[in-house]
């Protein structure tokens, strides 16, 4: 789903409140935005029945450039995971 079909269906899922594409697209983008603020601030994230996305290391290790095939060290980073909450897991 991208984020136009999201803002699509939010949109006829609150049809009668009368809210505007326009409108439903900027409290989309500032729901996005927060989630994020939350992870870098707090390291993690949790939505009740939806899951919890929360910062995670990766260790650095070595790799290999496809066009060479050449060893390459790529080093430790920090990424973002997600985890499901038990009802969504369970509703796949």
């Amino acid at each position: 789903m991208t984020k136009a079909e999201l803002v699509e269906r939010v949109v006829l899922d609150i049809a009668h409140r009368e809210l505007s594409k326009a409108a439903i697209n900027e409290v989309v983008d500032a729901v996005f935005d927060n989630i994020a603020k939350a992870v870098r601030k707090d390291k993690r994230f949790t939505y009740p029945g939806f899951g919890t996305f929360s910062v995670r290391m990766r260790k650095a290790r070595v790799g290999r450039n496809p066009q060479t095939g050449e060893e390459i060290k790529i080093k430790a980073s920090k990424t973002v995971g997600f985890k499901p909450a038990p009802v969504l897991k369970e509703s796949l």
